[in-house]
């Protein structure tokens, strides 16, 4: 059970490794063909385990909302939705003048973002 314990961590922070460096921000399928991105299915993991481990998976959270591209902040925050939702909303509005830039995709609408309007969409919708 204990290499089960080991791998399941370094999965979970292979895929916030692959969140940190995320230029786009999708939640689903993209493109016609419904394809799911790499970062997606990193998203889905990392959202697994927080359920499963919450501490744990909070931790690289915190680190992802400071260290991570402006993609993967975006990811952070919404993962920290879940498990905080105030903590979410604080992360979201100290990134609102954030300039980064990211793709975005909804199902097959691909479009530009910057973070800080992305955080300022999120927060208008909480």
């Amino acid at each position: 059970m204990v290499g089960m314990g080991k791998k399941r961590d370094r999965e979970i922070g292979d895929a916030v490794e692959e969140l940190a460096r995320a230029e786009t921000v999708a939640f689903g399928g993209v493109g016609f063909a419904g394809t799911l991105l790499p970062v997606t299915e990193a998203y889905d993991r990392v959202e697994a385990a927080l359920a499963e481990q919450p501490e744990a998976v909070r931790e690289h959270l915190d680190r992802l909302l400071t260290r991570g591209s402006p993609a993967g902040r975006a990811y952070a925050a919404t993962l920290l939705e879940r498990v905080d939702p105030a903590a979410a909303r604080a992360a979201w509005r100290a990134m609102r003048d954030d300039p980064g830039q990211f793709t975005t995709y909804s199902g097959c609408v691909m479009g530009r973002a910057s973070l800080g309007e992305y955080a300022t969409s999120r927060l208008a919708e909480a």
